[in-house]
Protein backbone atom coordinates (compact mmCIF):
# COMPACT_ATOMS: atom_id res chain seq x y z
CA UNK A 1 0.00 0.00 0.00
CA UNK A 2 1.19 3.68 -0.94
CA UNK A 3 -0.35 6.68 0.48
CA UNK A 4 -0.63 10.16 -0.87
CA UNK A 5 -1.44 13.89 0.85
CA UNK A 6 -4.23 15.87 -0.83
CA UNK A 7 -5.95 18.92 0.18
CA UNK A 8 -8.97 16.59 1.22
CA UNK A 9 -6.81 14.03 3.75
CA UNK A 10 -4.38 11.18 2.94
CA UNK A 11 -5.89 8.23 0.34
CA UNK A 12 -4.03 5.42 0.61
CA UNK A 13 -3.51 3.08 -2.92
CA UNK A 14 -2.43 -0.42 -4.19
CA UNK A 15 -0.65 -0.39 -7.58
CA UNK A 16 -0.36 -3.15 -9.71
CA UNK A 17 1.41 -3.36 -13.17
CA UNK A 18 4.91 -1.80 -14.74
CA UNK A 19 5.71 1.67 -14.03
CA UNK A 20 7.16 1.81 -17.36
CA UNK A 21 3.76 0.82 -19.03
CA UNK A 22 3.50 2.05 -22.46
CA UNK A 23 -0.71 1.79 -21.68
CA UNK A 24 -3.16 4.17 -20.44
CA UNK A 25 -3.41 3.75 -16.64
CA UNK A 26 -6.14 2.36 -14.95
CA UNK A 27 -7.95 3.80 -12.09
CA UNK A 28 -10.28 1.93 -9.69
CA UNK A 29 -13.42 3.13 -8.06
CA UNK A 30 -14.97 0.83 -5.35
CA UNK A 31 -18.44 1.21 -4.08
CA UNK A 32 -19.90 2.08 -0.09
CA UNK A 33 -18.57 0.12 2.81
CA UNK A 34 -15.53 -1.71 0.65
CA UNK A 35 -12.16 -0.74 0.02
CA UNK A 36 -9.49 -0.61 -3.16
CA UNK A 37 -8.95 -4.44 -2.62
CA UNK A 38 -12.27 -5.14 -3.91
CA UNK A 39 -10.32 -5.14 -7.76
CA UNK A 40 -7.11 -7.06 -6.84
CA UNK A 41 -7.31 -10.12 -8.64
CA UNK A 42 -8.61 -7.65 -11.63
CA UNK A 43 -5.04 -5.59 -11.51
CA UNK A 44 -3.14 -8.82 -11.16
CA UNK A 45 -4.39 -9.89 -14.38
CA UNK A 46 -4.36 -6.24 -16.08
CA UNK A 47 -0.25 -6.20 -14.81
CA UNK A 48 0.11 -9.57 -16.74
CA UNK A 49 -1.02 -7.97 -19.62
CA UNK A 50 1.39 -5.10 -19.29
CA UNK A 51 -1.35 -2.49 -18.09
CA UNK A 52 -0.58 -0.64 -14.75
CA UNK A 53 -3.42 0.62 -12.47
CA UNK A 54 -4.15 2.31 -9.39
CA UNK A 55 -6.95 1.18 -6.68
CA UNK A 56 -7.15 3.65 -3.97
CA UNK A 57 -9.49 3.17 -0.51
CA UNK A 58 -11.82 5.87 -1.61
CA UNK A 59 -13.64 7.54 1.66
CA UNK A 60 -16.84 5.65 1.50
CA UNK A 61 -16.91 3.97 4.99
CA UNK A 62 -14.09 1.40 4.30
CA UNK A 63 -11.02 3.72 4.44
CA UNK A 64 -8.20 3.80 7.49
CA UNK A 65 -7.69 7.45 7.61
CA UNK A 66 -10.51 9.88 7.83
CA UNK A 67 -10.97 12.75 5.39
CA UNK A 68 -10.33 16.41 7.24
CA UNK A 69 -13.21 17.76 8.95
CA UNK A 70 -15.23 19.97 6.39
CA UNK A 71 -14.37 17.72 3.48
CA UNK A 72 -17.42 17.57 0.92
CA UNK A 73 -18.70 13.91 1.24
CA UNK A 74 -21.42 14.20 -1.42
CA UNK A 75 -21.27 12.58 -4.71
CA UNK A 76 -19.61 15.06 -6.28
CA UNK A 77 -17.28 15.89 -3.79
CA UNK A 78 -15.93 12.73 -3.77
CA UNK A 79 -15.64 12.48 -7.15
CA UNK A 80 -14.04 16.06 -7.27
CA UNK A 81 -11.52 14.03 -4.80
CA UNK A 82 -11.12 11.16 -7.26
CA UNK A 83 -9.87 14.07 -9.59
CA UNK A 84 -7.47 15.24 -7.19
CA UNK A 85 -5.91 11.97 -6.68
CA UNK A 86 -5.36 11.57 -10.66
CA UNK A 87 -4.02 15.13 -11.18
CA UNK A 88 -2.03 14.66 -8.21
CA UNK A 89 -0.23 11.48 -9.70
CA UNK A 90 -0.63 12.99 -12.99
CA UNK A 91 -2.67 10.21 -14.87
CA UNK A 92 -3.55 11.15 -18.05
CA UNK A 93 -6.01 9.32 -20.67
CA UNK A 94 -7.26 7.20 -17.52
CA UNK A 95 -9.21 4.50 -17.88
CA UNK A 96 -11.92 4.85 -15.19
CA UNK A 97 -13.35 1.89 -13.99
CA UNK A 98 -15.83 1.79 -11.19
CA UNK A 99 -18.65 -0.46 -10.40
CA UNK A 100 -22.06 -0.37 -7.89
CA UNK A 101 -21.65 3.05 -5.95
CA UNK A 102 -18.42 3.61 -7.77
CA UNK A 103 -20.04 3.11 -10.89
CA UNK A 104 -22.25 6.72 -9.75
CA UNK A 105 -19.19 8.60 -8.36
CA UNK A 106 -17.54 8.10 -12.31
CA UNK A 107 -20.91 9.43 -13.80
CA UNK A 108 -20.24 12.37 -11.26
CA UNK A 109 -16.64 12.56 -12.07
CA UNK A 110 -17.41 12.86 -16.17
CA UNK A 111 -20.11 15.26 -15.10
CA UNK A 112 -17.55 17.23 -13.24
CA UNK A 113 -14.25 17.23 -15.69
CA UNK A 114 -13.76 14.53 -17.63
CA UNK A 115 -10.48 16.09 -19.19
CA UNK A 116 -8.15 13.17 -17.46
CA UNK A 117 -10.69 10.69 -18.83
CA UNK A 118 -9.91 8.59 -21.84
CA UNK A 119 -12.20 5.68 -21.49
CA UNK A 120 -14.89 4.22 -19.11
CA UNK A 121 -15.22 0.46 -18.26
CA UNK A 122 -18.75 0.44 -15.69
CA UNK A 123 -19.46 -2.66 -14.04
CA UNK A 124 -22.99 -3.06 -12.46
CA UNK A 125 -23.94 -0.01 -10.79
CA UNK A 126 -26.29 2.92 -9.39
CA UNK A 127 -27.55 4.82 -12.56
CA UNK A 128 -30.58 7.31 -12.96
CA UNK A 129 -32.83 7.57 -10.44
CA UNK A 130 -31.43 4.05 -8.74
CA UNK A 131 -29.47 5.46 -5.81
CA UNK A 132 -29.17 2.85 -4.31
CA UNK A 133 -31.69 0.11 -5.67
CA UNK A 134 -33.85 -2.02 -3.48
CA UNK A 135 -33.29 -3.90 -0.85
CA UNK A 136 -29.69 -0.80 -0.06
CA UNK A 137 -31.53 1.72 -0.31
CA UNK A 138 -33.88 0.38 2.94
CA UNK A 139 -30.45 -0.90 4.26
CA UNK A 140 -28.61 2.33 3.97
CA UNK A 141 -31.76 4.84 5.54
CA UNK A 142 -30.41 2.48 8.70
CA UNK A 143 -27.22 3.72 8.64
CA UNK A 144 -27.63 7.88 8.57
CA UNK A 145 -26.60 8.30 11.38
CA UNK A 146 -22.94 8.06 13.46
CA UNK A 147 -24.86 6.30 16.11
CA UNK A 148 -27.20 4.34 14.00
CA UNK A 149 -24.64 3.09 11.91
CA UNK A 150 -22.04 1.58 14.63
CA UNK A 151 -25.05 -0.03 16.03
CA UNK A 152 -26.80 -1.72 12.77
CA UNK A 153 -23.33 -2.77 11.76
CA UNK A 154 -22.98 -4.87 14.98
CA UNK A 155 -24.19 -8.41 13.02
CA UNK A 156 -21.93 -7.58 9.92
CA UNK A 157 -19.38 -8.83 13.04
CA UNK A 158 -20.64 -12.58 12.00
CA UNK A 159 -19.62 -14.04 8.72
CA UNK A 160 -23.09 -16.01 8.50
CA UNK A 161 -24.78 -12.27 8.55
CA UNK A 162 -22.47 -10.70 7.12
CA UNK A 163 -22.23 -12.99 4.12
CA UNK A 164 -26.08 -13.67 4.00
CA UNK A 165 -29.02 -11.38 1.85
CA UNK A 166 -29.27 -9.33 4.48
CA UNK A 167 -25.34 -8.82 4.12
CA UNK A 168 -23.28 -8.63 1.19
CA UNK A 169 -24.48 -12.14 0.36
CA UNK A 170 -26.78 -10.53 -2.55
CA UNK A 171 -23.86 -8.86 -4.73
CA UNK A 172 -21.53 -11.54 -5.01
CA UNK A 173 -21.09 -15.36 -5.58
CA UNK A 174 -17.26 -15.80 -4.03
CA UNK A 175 -17.07 -13.51 -0.69
CA UNK A 176 -13.85 -13.93 1.10
CA UNK A 177 -14.53 -13.82 4.89
CA UNK A 178 -11.50 -11.97 6.12
CA UNK A 179 -11.77 -9.30 2.93
CA UNK A 180 -15.50 -8.60 3.98
CA UNK A 181 -14.26 -8.36 7.65
CA UNK A 182 -11.65 -5.70 6.71
CA UNK A 183 -14.53 -3.41 4.78
CA UNK A 184 -16.28 -3.30 7.84
CA UNK A 185 -14.06 -2.87 10.50
CA UNK A 186 -13.03 0.79 10.26
CA UNK A 187 -16.72 1.98 10.61
CA UNK A 188 -17.17 -0.36 13.30
CA UNK A 189 -14.20 1.27 15.43
CA UNK A 190 -13.61 4.74 14.69
CA UNK A 191 -16.48 7.37 14.93
CA UNK A 192 -14.63 9.65 12.56
CA UNK A 193 -14.68 7.35 9.55
CA UNK A 194 -18.23 6.69 10.30
CA UNK A 195 -18.62 10.71 9.82
CA UNK A 196 -17.41 10.39 6.67
CA UNK A 197 -19.29 7.52 5.58
CA UNK A 198 -23.01 8.79 6.88
CA UNK A 199 -21.96 12.22 5.50
CA UNK A 200 -21.93 10.79 1.72
CA UNK A 201 -25.26 8.71 2.99
CA UNK A 202 -26.96 11.60 3.53
CA UNK A 203 -25.81 13.86 0.63
CA UNK A 204 -26.65 10.98 -2.29
CA UNK A 205 -29.46 12.07 -3.84
CA UNK A 206 -31.57 10.02 -6.81
CA UNK A 207 -32.58 13.35 -8.19
CA UNK A 208 -29.09 14.39 -8.30
CA UNK A 209 -27.23 11.10 -10.31
CA UNK A 210 -30.66 11.09 -12.59
CA UNK A 211 -29.86 14.55 -13.41
CA UNK A 212 -25.95 13.52 -14.74
CA UNK A 213 -27.63 10.73 -16.81
CA UNK A 214 -28.99 13.58 -19.27
CA UNK A 215 -25.18 14.69 -19.92
CA UNK A 216 -23.83 11.30 -20.56
CA UNK A 217 -23.93 11.46 -24.16
CA UNK A 218 -21.27 14.34 -23.80
CA UNK A 219 -18.30 12.16 -22.82
CA UNK A 220 -16.87 11.04 -26.28
CA UNK A 221 -14.38 8.65 -25.12
CA UNK A 222 -15.12 4.72 -25.34
CA UNK A 223 -17.46 3.28 -22.73
CA UNK A 224 -17.76 -0.53 -22.01
CA UNK A 225 -20.80 -1.58 -19.40
CA UNK A 226 -19.90 -5.51 -18.22
CA UNK A 227 -22.98 -6.52 -16.62
CA UNK A 228 -23.55 -9.50 -14.56
CA UNK A 229 -27.11 -10.93 -15.51
CA UNK A 230 -27.54 -12.74 -12.22
CA UNK A 231 -27.57 -9.48 -10.16
CA UNK A 232 -31.07 -8.85 -8.20
CA UNK A 233 -30.70 -5.04 -7.36
CA UNK A 234 -29.05 -3.51 -10.64
CA UNK A 235 -31.09 -5.40 -13.17
CA UNK A 236 -30.19 -6.17 -17.05
CA UNK A 237 -32.61 -3.90 -17.97
CA UNK A 238 -30.74 -0.62 -16.10
CA UNK A 239 -27.61 -1.66 -17.55
CA UNK A 240 -29.18 -1.84 -21.02
CA UNK A 241 -30.46 1.53 -19.81
CA UNK A 242 -27.32 2.86 -19.60
CA UNK A 243 -25.45 1.80 -22.10
CA UNK A 244 -27.75 4.17 -24.01
CA UNK A 245 -27.28 7.06 -22.14
CA UNK A 246 -23.99 7.12 -23.21
CA UNK A 247 -25.14 6.80 -26.99
CA UNK A 248 -22.74 4.32 -27.90
CA UNK A 249 -21.67 1.92 -25.47
CA UNK A 250 -20.05 -1.25 -25.42
CA UNK A 251 -22.47 -3.91 -23.56
CA UNK A 252 -21.19 -6.86 -22.13
CA UNK A 253 -23.26 -9.29 -20.49
CA UNK A 254 -21.73 -11.83 -17.74
CA UNK A 255 -23.82 -14.89 -17.29
CA UNK A 256 -24.16 -16.10 -13.43
CA UNK A 257 -22.15 -12.97 -11.93
CA UNK A 258 -23.53 -10.72 -9.55
CA UNK A 259 -23.13 -6.92 -8.76
CA UNK A 260 -19.36 -7.41 -7.97
CA UNK A 261 -17.92 -9.07 -11.22
CA UNK A 262 -14.55 -8.58 -9.82
CA UNK A 263 -14.70 -10.89 -7.92
CA UNK A 264 -17.14 -13.27 -9.52
CA UNK A 265 -15.72 -13.11 -13.03
CA UNK A 266 -12.24 -11.19 -12.59
CA UNK A 267 -10.70 -12.60 -16.18
CA UNK A 268 -14.13 -11.09 -18.34
CA UNK A 269 -13.82 -8.14 -16.91
CA UNK A 270 -10.03 -7.73 -17.22
CA UNK A 271 -10.57 -8.52 -20.73
CA UNK A 272 -12.88 -5.96 -21.23
CA UNK A 273 -11.04 -3.60 -18.96
CA UNK A 274 -7.70 -4.33 -21.59
CA UNK A 275 -10.00 -4.38 -24.89
CA UNK A 276 -11.45 -0.76 -23.85
CA UNK A 277 -7.17 0.51 -23.03
CA UNK A 278 -6.18 -0.49 -26.42
CA UNK A 279 -9.09 1.80 -28.02
CA UNK A 280 -8.19 5.53 -28.41
CA UNK A 281 -10.43 8.44 -27.42
CA UNK A 282 -11.42 10.55 -30.14
CA UNK A 283 -8.67 13.30 -31.39
CA UNK A 284 -9.49 16.30 -29.11
CA UNK A 285 -11.19 14.67 -26.08
CA UNK A 286 -8.17 13.81 -24.22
Amino acid sequence: MTSIELPHGVVSYRVAGPADSAAPPVVFVHPFLMDGSLWSGVADLLAAQGIRSYAPDWPLGAHRTPMKPGTDQSPRGVARQILLFIEALDLRDVTLVGGDTGGALCQFLLDTDPSRIGRVVLTNCDAFDTFPPFPFNVIFALLKGETRMKINLQPMRWRAFRHSPLGLGLLANKLDPAQTRAWIEPSLRDKAIRRDAVEFLKAAEPKDLLDVSTRLSQFTGPVTIVWGTADRAFTTKLGRRLQHAFGSAHFVEVPNAKTLVSLDAPVQLADAIAACTAQSPPRGAE
